[in-house]
């Protein structure tokens, strides 16, 4: 065998750390590079750099394959595409990209009549850049001005940028690091902003005022729990910055003027360890989203003059799970889900509790408010989709309760929705839950154990995985599959309980409904054992580490991307970006023995044993703040060291990316057809 299909070894070198009197053995510890965030560490670099040469010397006999499933994703990219312009102000917004460009191209031009402008160009931006990333993007409130932040190396810093749009040239101010929206002043002098600490958090909040030294920014809040993360938001009338602070289960709100940033803050109501809220202003009353009364969360309201005595307005409900609230002037509108399905409904302030439903054609989709920038409407931009219906984007009439359908999702290559099927079934976990499962397949698909299936979830974080349309998923559709979205436990597909049934002490719970949706849709016809292949990205990747370790006889090829594998000594490190934060999700094993011994319980890279796995691909971005690329990278070399079958295990670091992979769109949908040859190949399909 030629040495470049040689798999890399990495070299075992001694470490222990002692935890709760119980001592942990972790010969690839040394694979984290002492000096992270910066990653200079010869051994690891050159490590790194080996398997990604194993990676592509074994991809190397599938690049025809690679090549060929790239250009019939691309086939389906409208190259020309734009956004649907949407009035704010004086001016009509809009964005395309041209054809052959990886990036966006964003336009304005006057609403009165006049010439189309452009006024930022992300590919001028991303020259010379292997990846490039557009933040928060602001137009000052006179509409004179705009400020706009990008990430340059996947590190998720961002650095603003002022720029005239009367003359396109840029301001000398620019402020690095940040970490958070931006919002503007009232009187379009100033930004408000998140800067990130060097622990990647954003425990601050700061004023500049244009003109001024950046670095002499004034503070306006600084965060003292380290666990607690910051962000900024603006008031639907524009009259309020909204200072908002909280972890993944409590929250905090402070209000200060849009008009004098640096006066004192006006605190909503304090801190209460489990209680969430959101809150919005309209004239001097507070909406408050809350789950403080039910788990579905409720809205209420409260008078500026008294923001901590909340009244109610729309109580919670074991039924509809209110997601949130968005204010116009003459009516208001909440978002959530009945039954796992999304529900948008116009309510009047005179009868907050009479709601006015839209109604969507199919029985499965997925719909939310889209970009609404504007307080005073008589029409609300509305994104929709499903499995087999194409990106749709509406405008409702709120008067005559009317759908205007203003443009749909265009497949170049031709795409014909009816010879496609997608349904929603309820399969039994082994605890008796109901698990809703979408499903894709070409009409016809016969339910006789022959075909192969994809399954995908993600299950964490309280972050739904919506039956939506993805033009790749027919890369595989077509080839024969069915396209399977499991709606397990930790995203709250199914009301907020779903998602607080998935975390901490009952996080195994994802697990073990992943499996059981494989092994039940083994026993419904769709698949047959070993006949599944599956991929999940960040905690979805963790996903993927538990559950090959649970059923590895399940899968035919699995892909991890960015996983999330070391939970345990990423909860052990509170010197790491994230971890601090993430207690609330996952427990904290420094403190609390019994969240030690669970998290030891499940964590992939502690559970690795000497057996058999199927065919594995791992990917991670070396710059990535979130998923740190010595999770994967020490994953797979304990995988090598310990599993007892001759699969194919391979590893690709993205050494100029980070948590989201390669940017710009081709580059993105070139790491798309990797995947989806590696899958195919793995199950014999590659003719």
């Amino acid at each position: 065998m030629p040495a470049s299909l040689q798999p890399p070894v990495a070299a075992q070198r001694p470490y222990t750390s002692t935890h709760h009197g119980i001592t942990l053995s972790d010969p690839w510890h040394w694979l984290k590079d002492p000096g992270y965030p910066k990653i200079t560490d010869k051994d690891v670099l050159a490590y790194l750099k080996e398997e990604n040469r194993y990676y592509e010397a074994h991809m190397a006999d599938q690049k025809p394959l690679v090549e060929k499933l790239f250009q019939e994703m691309k086939g389906r990219v409208k190259e020309d595409d734009s956004s649907v312009p949407q009035k704010d102000g004086d001016w009509l917004y809009s964005s395309r990209f041209d054809k052959g460009l990886q990036y966006r191209l964003h336009y304005r031009k006057p609403v009165s009549g006049g010439d189309e402008r452009l006024i930022l160009d992300e590919n001028k931006l991303a020259e010379g850049k292997e990846y490039f990333q557009l933040g928060d993007l602001v137009i000052s409130p006179n509409g004179k001005l705009m400020a706009y932040a990008y990430d340059d190396d996947g590190s998720e810093r961002f650095e603003v940028h002022f720029r005239d749009l009367e003359t396109g040239k840029d301001l000398p101010d620019i402020i690095p690091g940040t970490l958070s929206s931006l919002v503007w002043t009232s009187d379009s002098q100033g930004l408000v902003y998140g800067l990130a600490n060097e622990n990647w958090r954003t425990d601050n909040i700061h004023f500049h005022h244009l003109g001024d030294d950046p670095k002499k920014a004034k503070l306006l809040y600084k965060e003292p729990d380290i666990g607690f993360s910051c962000d900024v938001d603006l008031s639907a009338q524009e009259n309020w910055i909204i200072i908002e602070t909280g972890d993944q289960v409590t929250s905090e709100i402070r209000l200060i003027p849009a008009s004098d940033p640096t006066a004192k803050p006006i605190l909503v109501s304090a801190r209460k360890t489990g209680r969430e809220y959101t809150v919005d202003v309209r004239d001097r009353t507070l909406f408050i989203h809350t789950n403080d009364e039910h788990v579905n969360f409720r809205i209420a309201t409260a008078s500026l003059d008294q923001p901590g005595e909340w009244k109610p307005l729309i109580p919670g409900s074991d039924k509809h799970y209110l997601t949130g609230f968005t204010l116009f002037q003459d009516f208001f509108v909440t978002e959530g889900r009945i039954e796992g399905l999304d529900q948008i409904e116009v309510r009047s302030y005179s009868e907050p509790a009479k709601a006015e439903r839209i109604a969507f054609p199919e029985p499965s989709y997925t719909a939310d408010l889209s970009n609404n920038p504007e307080y005073h409407v008589s029409k609300l931009r509305i994104d929709y989709e499903s499995m087999v219906t194409p990106g749709t984007v509406y405008d409702y009439h709120v008067a005559e309760k009317k759908l205007e359908t203003l443009k749909v999702q265009q497949i170049p290559s031709g795409y014909d929705a009816s010879q496609y099927e997608t349904e929603r079934i309820m399969i039994a976990a082994r605890d008796g839950v109901q698990i809703p499962v979408s499903i894709l397949t070409k009409k016809g698909f016969k339910k006789d154990g022959s075909h192969p299936l994809h399954l995908y979830a993600y299950g964490a974080y309280g972050m739904a995985t919506p039956p939506d349309f993805h033009a790749n998923r027919l890369t595989l559709v077509d080839r024969g599959f069915a396209y399977a979205i499991a709606h397990i436990r930790g995203g709250d597909d199914m009301g907020h309980q779903w998602y607080l049934d998935g975390k901490l002490t009952k996080r195994t719970n994802t697990f073990n409904d992943f499996v059981d949706a494989g092994r039940a849709l083994i026993e419904l016809g769709y698949t047959s054992k070993g006949r599944i292949t599956a991929s999940g990205g960040s905690a979805g990747g963790e996903l993927m580490g538990a559950v090959v370790n649970q059923a590895p006889e399940l899968f035919g090829a699995v892909v991890a991307h960015v996983p999330f594998v070391d939970v345990l000594n990423t909860m052990l490190d509170d010197s790491l970006p994230l971890t601090p934060g993430e207690w609330p999700e996952w427990g904290n094993p420094i403190t609390d023995k019994a969240a030690f011994d669970f998290i030891r319980s499940y964590s992939p890279y502690d559970n690795v044993q000497a057996r058999a796995y199927p065919p594995m691909l791992f990917t991670c971005g070396l710059n990535d703040p979130r998923v740190t690329y010595w999770e994967p990278a020490k994953m797979v070399a304990k995988l090598r060291a310990l599993k007892t079958d001759k699969n194919l295990l391979l590893l690709k670091t993205n050494m100029g990316a980070g948590h989201g992979g390669k940017s710009g769109r081709f580059e993105r949908l070139h790491e798309a057809a990797e995947e989806a040859a590696f899958i195919l190949w793995q199950m014999g399909m590659t003719k």
